[in-house]
C-alpha cells in the first residue's frame, strides 16, 4: 500500500511540474512571437549558446535528454529550437543524439525499476493500453517501429514499455536507430517551416 501511495505522489508531482513546464512553454512561444528573431539562426539564443563554446551543444543535448526522460517541455519545441539555432544539419545531429540517449535511458530505467517507474509518468489507462501490446510477442517490435515512424504515439513512454518487455537492449538500439532519424528530421522541418509561415502570415 505504501508503495502504491508513493507512486501516486510521484505521478502527481510530475503532472504539476509538467503543467508548470507547459505554462513556461506558452510564455516562451509568446516571447518568440513578440521577439521573432530570438530563436532564429543568428538570434540572441544562438549567441548565448555560441558564447558557451563547446559547452553550447552539450547544454542543448542535455536539455533534450531531460525532456525525453522527464517531459516538462514538449519535445517538438526543443527540436524546432535546435533546428533554428544550429541549422538543419547540426540541429538534427544534436537533436538525435539527445533524443536517442534519452530513449536508451528510458529503456534502461524501466528495465531496472520495473512497472512502478513507468506508471509514474502516465495514467493507469494509458499504461494498460500500451503494455497490452506486450502480449503480442514479436508483434510488439513491429508496433514499436510503426509508433516511432508515425506521429501521434507517446514515443518516450513506449521506450519504457520496451524496457518492460523481453526485447534485448541491442535490438531496441537498432529499432531506434533505424526508425527515428528520418521522421525526426522530417517532422522537425515541417514544424519549423509551418511556424515560419504562421509567423510571416500574422506579422
Amino acid at each position: 500500500m505504501l508503495k502504491s501511495t508513493r507512486s501516486l505522489s510521484n505521478r502527481q508531482w510530475i503532472q504539476i511540474i509538467s503543467l508548470a513546464g507547459l505554462c513556461l512553454t506558452l510564455i516562451g512561444l509568446y516571447y518568440m512571437k513578440t521577439h521573432s528573431h530570438f530563436f532564429t539562426v543568428g538570434g540572441a539564443f544562438q549567441s548565448f549558446i555560441t558564447n558557451l563554446g563547446i559547452f553550447g551543444p552539450l547544454v542543448f543535448i542535455l536539455l533534450q535528454i531531460i525532456q525525453v526522460v522527464y517531459p516538462i517541455i514538449p519535445g517538438g519545441m526543443t527540436c524546432v529550437v535546435g533546428h533554428a539555432v544550429f541549422g538543419p544539419l547540426y540541429g538534427f545531429i544534436y537533436n538525435f543524439i539527445g533524443i536517442f540517449s534519452g530513449s536508451l535511458l528510458n529503456f534502461y530505467l524501466a528495465r531496472k525499476y520495473g512497472e512502478s517507474f513507468a506508471k509514474t509518468f502516465v495514467s493507469e489507462q494509458t499504461y494498460n493500453k500500451y503494455t497490452a501490446k506486450l502480449d503480442k510477442g514479436q508483434g510488439f517490435q513491429y508496433f514499436l517501429i510503426a509508433a516511432f515512424i508515425l506521429p501521434g504515439f507517446p514515443d518516450d513512454f513506449l521506450c519504457m514499455v520496451a524496457g518492460l518487455s523481453n526485447m534485448s537492449f541491442k535490438k531496441f538500439c537498432w529499432i531506434t536507430l533505424l526508425s527515428k532519424p528520418a521522421t525526426l528530421y522530417l517532422y522537425t522541418l515541417i514544424t519549423y517551416q509551418s511556424l515560419l509561415f504562421l509567423n510571416h502570415s500574422f506579422l
